[in-house]
């Protein structure tokens, strides 16, 4: 079952679900609602973060900006 997952989906599903089962056991002790909204705010903060930044295509290296592939210059032609 797991091969047909992907990893992004289970990460982002096991994250939720430690997220659901922190914020029932602070319920069950009878914590304020300030502070159940404090940690789920916590919780969902780097889930966000990590989805946003996911998607993007990797920075180029040091090595990729110095030395281009296919660069054409023009001066040592004359």
């Amino acid at each position: 079952m797991l091969k047909h997952i992907s990893r992004t989906w289970l990460v982002v599903s096991l994250w939720l679900t430690t997220l659901a089962v922190i914020v029932a056991s602070t319920m069950a002790m009878g914590a304020a609602l300030s502070t159940i909204v404090a940690l789920l705010v916590l919780g969902l903060t780097p889930l966000l973060v990590m989805l946003l930044l996911g998607g993007q295509a990797a920075p180029p290296t040091v090595a990729e900006i110095l030395h281009t592939v296919n660069a054409r210059d023009d001066r040592g032609s004359r």
